[in-house]
C-alpha cells in the first residue's frame, strides 16, 4: 500500500517554491486592502446596526466604497440581499440588456445556474430569453476566430466566465481576460464586459476590472468573505453600469438608498481584511490536492505545475463511485456534519445530479474548504476553499488514504 503521508511530504517538497509565490501576492493584495481602508477612514461607528429601510447607512455605504478602491473601480454594491454569485451576476445581466440586446458568452456556455437564468435551460420562467435577450456564445475550439466573427454582431453584452465551473476547460487568468478584452474593445467598442470574478478575487495581483472589464461581480461566501461574510455578493465597476445594478437590485427611484445591513457590516468588512491571507490557504491547498493527485495516478486539472487564477482544483476519476467516495471523505474530516453522509441529489439549477460535501461554519460556503461534481463524464470533483492550509492538508491525506483502501 501506499504510504500517503510520505506522498504528502514530498508534494510539498516540490510546492516549497510554488507556495512562496503565493505568499508574495497574498501580501501585496493584503497590503492594497489594508491602505484602502485606512484611506476611507474606516471607523468602529461604521459597524453599527440598520434595520427598515437602511436609509443613511454610513457603514454600509463606507464598505461599498472600500470595495470600489481594492477593485480599482469608479463604484460597487456590496449588499447581504444579493443572495449569491448567480444572483449578482443576473441582476448585472438584466440591468444592462433589454429587449432585442444580444448577449454573447466569449469563452464557451457559462456554467449550470446562469444558463438558466439566461434561460437555455430549465423552465424560462423570468429568463433573459424570455424578456427577448437574445444569446449566443462562442466555442472554445478555434476561439479567436470565431470571436471576432461573433463581435461583428455588435453584442450589448460580452460575458466572460473566469473559473471553469463545471466545464473541462482551463479558468482564464489576468493575461488571458486581458487579451480577450482587448480583442471585444477593437471589434465592439460599444459592448459593455462583465465578468463573472468567483474564485478567482486576490488569486493574483491585478482583477478583471484593472485591465478593461466594465463589471465584476461575485459571492461574499467565496473568496472576498474571507469566511466571516454570512451570505451577500458584490458588483463592481463603471459607475453608470453599476448605477443600473442599483435600481435593478431594488427598484426604480430607490436604488442604493435602501437595503439595510442588519449588522452584517461588520462581518463583511473583516472578511475583505482576512480575505487575502484566506484566499492564499486556499490555493496552497489547491496546489497541494494537484500534487497529490498527480502522484497518486489521478488527473489533476490545472497540473501543479501551471499558474493559478482561482481556487478550484479538478480531479478526474474513472468512474461515478470514485467521485462519489472522493466527496464522502472530505465531508467526514470537515468540522462540521463530519457525520454525515452526502448523496447525489437533483440541486436546484443544475441538469444532472450533484453531489455536495460541504462540512462548513456558513451553509453552501465555497471558500471553505468543500467539494462536489456533478454526476456526469468526466467524473470530476471540484475541490476548493480551505480556510487554513493545515485543514486542507490534512482532509486530503485522509482522504485519499480512503481512497487507497
Amino acid at each position: 500500500m501506499i504510504n500517503i503521508e510520505k506522498t504528502a511530504i514530498r508534494a510539498e517538497m516540490i510546492l516549497k517554491d510554488r507556495f512562496m509565490e503565493i505568499d508574495s501576492i497574498r501580501y501585496q493584495n493584503q497590503i492594497k486592502v489594508l491602505e484602502t481602508m485606512r484611506r476611507e477612514k474606516l471607523s468602529e461607528s461604521d459597524f453599527n446596526y440598520s434595520s427598515g429601510y437602511g436609509y443613511a447607512d454610513r457603514g454600509r455605504d463606507k464598505l461599498e466604497s472600500i470595495y470600489t478602491g481594492v477593485f480599482g473601480t469608479e463604484d460597487a454594491l456590496v449588499r447581504h440581499q444579493l443572495v449569491s454569485g448567480t444572483h449578482a451576476i443576473a441582476t448585472a445581466l438584466f440591468a444592462n440588456l433589454k429587449s432585442g440586446d444580444l448577449l454573447l458568452s466569449v469563452y464557451g456556455h457559462p456554467y449550470d445556474t446562469l444558463s438558466e437564468v439566461i434561460g437555455r435551460s430549465g423552465p424560462g420562467k423570468g429568463s433573459l430569453m424570455e424578456a427577448g435577450i437574445r444569446y449566443d456564445h462562442v466555442e472554445i475550439m478555434d476561439h479567436d476566430k470565431e470571436l471576432v466573427k461573433k463581435l461583428a454582431l455588435s453584442p450589448k453584452v460580452c460575458y466572460i466566465q473566469r473559473s471553469c465551473g463545471y466545464a473541462p476547460r482551463k479558468s482564464l487568468d489576468i493575461e488571458s481576460i486581458s487579451g480577450i478584452i482587448s480583442v471585444i474593445k477593437e471589434h465592439s467598442p460599444g459592448s459593455v464586459i462583465i465578468v463573472d470574478n468567483c474564485y478567482g478575487e486576490f488569486v493574483e495581483n491585478l482583477e478583471p476590472s484593472q485591465v478593461g472589464a466594465d463589471l465584476i461581480a461575485g459571492s461574499l461566501i467565496k473568496n472576498p468573505g474571507g469566511g466571516l461574510a454570512p451570505c451577500g455578493g458584490y458588483i463592481a465597476g463603471r459607475k453608470g453600469y453599476v448605477e443600473n445594478c442599483e435600481y435593478r437590485m431594488t427598484c426604480p427611484g430607490l436604488g442604493r438608498k435602501v437595503g439595510p445591513s442588519l449588522g452584517h457590516t461588520r462581518e463583511m468588512t473583516m472578511g475583505l481584511f482576512f480575505a487575502p491571507h484566506v484566499v492564499s490557504e486556499s490555493l496552497k491547498g489547491a496546489l497541494f490536492c494537484a500534487a497529490m493527485a498527480e502522484f497518486l495516478g489521478y488527473e489533476a486539472c490545472p497540473p501543479s505545475s501551471e499558474k493559478r487564477t482561482d481556487i478550484v482544483q479538478a480531479i478526474r476519476f474513472k468512474d461515478q463511485e470514485a467521485l462519489i467516495s472522493f466527496c464522502r471523505s472530505i465531508q467526514k474530516y470537515s468540522p462540521v456534519d463530519s457525520f454525515v453522509v452526502p448523496f447525489p441529489w437533483d440541486m436546484p439549477g443544475y441538469e444532472d445530479k450533484v453531489i455536495m460535501a460541504a462540512g462548513t461554519f456558513t451553509s453552501g460556503s465555497s471558500i471553505e474548504l468543500s467539494c462536489d461534481g456533478p454526476l456526469r463524464e468526466p467524473y470530476t470533483a471540484y475541490f476548493q476553499g480551505g480556510l487554513f492550509y493545515d485543514h486542507a492538508r490534512y482532509a486530503l491525506v485522509k482522504a485519499f488514504e480512503d481512497m487507497s483502501k
